[in-house]
């Protein structure tokens, strides 16, 4: 470790200095096959040519400019995520947590003009919305929050997946303002909630008058094979958060809303020094562009039911895999115990990987990996796994 920098990473014994596609290179030259894309944020790859170019245009153009009049490439992108998602208006910042963040105060803000004086919001078990005090408060990891305590209030925790824990939720808390859900948890380690889930959170919001915010932060922008995971079920939340892959590399999240809680936030009342300045805005619609005109999203699906299908194929009959599982090109490799020294086994054989949850491997390569990458990737997890596998 640096002794300069704070020790907030475990970080693996590896310099990495470039990238080119799916690949990025340690400063001895040495190339990796990368699942992790900067923990889903490359999903049109490393050092992409036509994104470079926009983002070098606009450094020679405008930069930032602060939120003090209007920006043409800010409004150009809140029109084209709105028509993307059905939703009606966008607020930018520069990451996911803070884009869940505003999806918080505007929660609470609907509450309160609805005369509700301690508005709560209905969270999931296993979820991740970020690192924030208030976000971490949400999260469902106690890992997270430990040390950091007093924690946030106003939370109400329920089991992921589970629609009548929900409507239990309804019928003894009347402070209720809001569900906040991922459709698929990632952090939680890739777990998809069951077929129908998603629809009937919608349902019983509308029942009880509460928003539906979706965190589509890791699922979003064709991630799964859509160009956000709630489309595969056709369901419309009333607010929905994205960044990540949104700037691929380039810091920009956005918090989108339509109806009433597209309208709560008024001049003073939420802010961002350099949420969608010029050359984040710029980027964002370069990014859009490419994916919309490769369709990227029916390619992550095609490509990700082949790759799952691989996968489980390889790994058939290794015991130690409890599951594998996913949607798209985001897909997870549960085991059977602790698994994190298997990123340094991947490292060894030029693959880049992450463990969450201590036992899933998460696989988040970019939507432009290559069919001879995929077969390095299956090689290499059937390796490894095989060596976890004798080694118990």
């Amino acid at each position: 470790m640096n002794d300069y920098l704070m020790d907030t990473y475990a970080r693996l014994p590896v310099s990495l200095v470039r990238g080119d596609g799916a690949w990025i290179y340690d400063e001895q030259g040495k190339r990796y096959l990368d699942t992790v894309t900067g923990i889903g944020v490359c999903g049109l790859g490393h050092a992409h040519p036509e994104i470079a170019e926009a983002m070098a245009e606009q450094a020679r153009t405008l930069v930032h400019a602060g939120n003090v009049a209007r920006m043409p490439l800010q409004e150009r992108l809140a029109e084209r995520l709105c028509r993307i998602t059905g939703m009606e208006r966008a607020f930018f910042c520069n990451s996911g947590a803070e884009a869940n963040e505003c999806a918080l105060k505007i929660a609470r803000r609907v509450g309160h003009e609805h005369d509700v004086e301690s508005p709560e919001v209905v969270v999931a078990e296993g979820s991740f919305h970020g690192r924030t005090l208030a976000m971490l408060s949400a999260s469902g990891s106690r890992k997270v929050q430990a040390g950091f305590e007093p924690l946030v209030q106003g939370f109400v925790r329920v089991p992921y997946g589970d629609a009548a824990a929900l409507e239990s939720v309804a019928r003894h808390s009347p402070s209720v303002v809001a569900v906040m859900l991922e459709p698929i948890q990632g952090e939680g380690g890739v777990v998809s909630p069951p077929e129908g889930y998603l629809r009937k959170v919608r349902e019983i919001c509308d029942a009880n008058g509460w928003l539906l915010i979706l965190d589509e932060v890791q699922t979003g922008l064709c991630k799964t094979g859509r160009w956000y995971a709630c489309q595969h079920d056709d369901v419309l939340p009333d607010v929905l958060t994205t960044a990540k892959a949104l700037g691929n590399g380039l810091p920009i999240g956005a918090c989108l809303a339509r109806g009433e809680a597209a309208t709560v936030l008024k001049p003073g009342k939420h802010g961002s020094t350099f949420g969608g300045n010029p050359l984040a805005c710029r980027t964002a619609l370069m990014v859009l562009d490419i994916m919309e005109r490769d369709r990227l999203y029916e390619r992550a699906q095609s490509v990700g039911e082949s790759l799952l299908g691989r996968l489980r194929e390889r790994l058939a009959g290794n015991d130690r895999v409890v599951a594998v599982r996913g949607r798209g090109l985001m897909l997870g490799i549960e085991l059977d115990a602790p698994a994190g020294e298997l990123k340094h086994a991947a490292l060894k054989r030029g693959v880049l990987l992450n463990v969450t949850r201590e036992k899933v491997i998460r696989l988040l390569p970019p939507l432009t990996i290559a069919e001879d990458e995929l077969d390095l990737l299956v090689d290499v997890l059937g390796e490894i796994l095989d060596a976890f596998r004798e080694a118990a």
